[in-house]
């Protein structure tokens, strides 16, 4: 989608120019003052009378990504943003995922006449921007004025590079357990399980009469982040800015034995991810109790088999303790500011537009995210599937803030120690092998 307000251009001229030698000689002054009168009147009758606030406006360009709102969103907070503040025009650019991060690093070098202004960048991506000063510092606006410390931590801690901060927190969205209601109550469970021992005991009485407790791909490296986060442990860790993989804790082993006992409570594929075979199809054939996946995954569901409408609930991943949550990643979004913008002042007016409380609830209940804030979570009340994920997003936590961390994701040590260990391998050893090859990635 594209944003714009028309720009009023003189049209071309054709034949001797106004101010050629041989024009003025023909025509007096006095005339040619007059035709120049009735021209402007004829251009201004034709396409509107130009108000000294339209005349000052200032452009703000704004590069948001493919499917992260609606259109009506849109155009309500363009028309409302403006009323507000009639000397910014918006022009809002839509995005496609493909390709972004090549267009984004482009962007930033140089401000074209067209650049952004404002950016929508994925939680995580914003360390590899924020490298060698490209983005503004936006430090002082979040603590005087956007009160950071109430930010989900899963979107405001990528979102600094350093001490400063770069990324503000748009929207997040985290994993819930997805579960049937029905299945539930025909083995006697009337509420869902608080703690991950609960859930072991309640998946293991799930999983029989054909039915399959859970099923959890082998290699859903989010979700076991978010187990061995809640041990205590690390993806990796840093130290006087050298970073090394960290899975052979004893806190990150602990969270992989308890990925393997759950995991072993149904069937699924020990050497593939959650889209493959695509884990929602595999809940829609009726034979599955839960699921670990985003709320949203319940219209997929629904969609494939429609006799499971009404039959879905949702909780958050338990954690060790009824007290809270389990720990789990947390994605989204982030908004910035090219350090190159020439209208500084106006794109932090538009990210504090977008990132304030009443256009994130709004985004928030439009899309069925999880708002920017702890103390928002009750703009969502009502709804099961983001009540769920609003409690975890609280917990909530992203991969190591470092750009080099693309190159572990893009190799993917992870996946292919969870592979080893679920197939019977020593947890400790391919643990040891799996940290050699992330701290590897990362040194370059």
């Amino acid at each position: 989608m594209l944003i714009t307000r028309p720009s009023f251009r003189s049209p071309p001229t054709s034949g001797p120019s106004l101010s050629s030698p041989s024009r003025q000689k023909q025509v007096p002054v006095r005339r040619r003052l007059l035709a120049l009168v009735c021209v402007s009147a004829s251009l201004l009758s034709g396409c509107g009378m130009l108000s000294d606030s339209a005349a000052e406006q200032r452009k703000v360009t704004v590069w948001l990504m493919q499917n992260s709102t609606s259109q009506e969103y849109l155009d309500r907070f363009t028309e409302d943003f403006e009323s507000e503040h009639p000397e910014i025009d918006l022009d809002i650019r839509i995005q496609e995922w493909i390709g972004i991060g090549e267009k984004v690093q482009k962007a930033l070098k140089t401000k074209a006449p067209e650049g952004p202004d404002v950016i929508e960048v994925g939680n995580t991506q914003v360390s590899t921007y924020a490298e060698g000063d490209r983005l503004l510092d936006l430090t002082l606006e979040s603590l005087r004025d956007w009160g950071r410390d109430d930010w989900l931590p899963g979107l405001a801690d990528p979102g600094q590079w350093g001490s400063q901060q770069y990324g503000i927190p748009w929207y997040a969205a985290n994993r819930v357990v997805i579960y049937r209601k029905d299945l539930f109550r025909e083995a006697g469970i009337t509420d869902p399980p608080e703690t991950q021992d609960e859930w072991l005991t309640v998946t293991e009485k799930l999983n029989s009469g054909g039915n399959q407790g859970i099923y959890l791909a082998g290699q859903d490296w989010y979700t076991l982040a978010g187990f061995i986060w809640e041990e205590g442990g690390e993806l990796a860790t840093e130290d006087d800015g050298t970073w090394r993989g960290a899975l052979d804790s004893e806190a990150a082993l602990r969270g992989m034995d308890f990925y393997r006992r759950l995991q072993a409570l149904g069937e699924g594929p020990a050497d593939s991810d959650e889209e493959h075979p695509p884990q929602a199809g595999v809940f829609a054939e009726g034979k599955v109790a839960q699921i670990v996946g985003v709320p949203g995954l319940a219209q997929a569901i629904v969609k494939a088999n429609p006799a499971l409408k009404g039959k879905l609930g949702y909780f958050p991943l338990p954690g060790k303790t009824a007290k809270r949550p389990g720990a789990v990643f947390t994605g989204g979004s982030d908004l910035v500011v090219p350090a190159k913008t020439d209208v500084r002042d106006d794109a932090v007016e538009v990210v504090a537009a977008l990132t304030g409380a009443r256009w994130n609830t709004e985004l928030a209940r439009t899309m069925n995210y999880v708002p920017n804030k702890t103390s928002l979570a009750d703009s969502v009340s009502g709804d099961e599937g983001l009540e769920a994920m609003a409690a975890g997003a609280a917990q909530g936590r992203a991969t190591p803030i470092t750009p080099q961390w693309s190159a572990v994701e893009a190799d993917n040590p992870i996946k292919e120690y969870m592979t080893k260990v679920l197939t019977g391998s020593d947890p400790a050893t391919e643990a040891e092998r799996a940290a050699r090859r992330i701290t590897e990635a990362l040194a370059f």
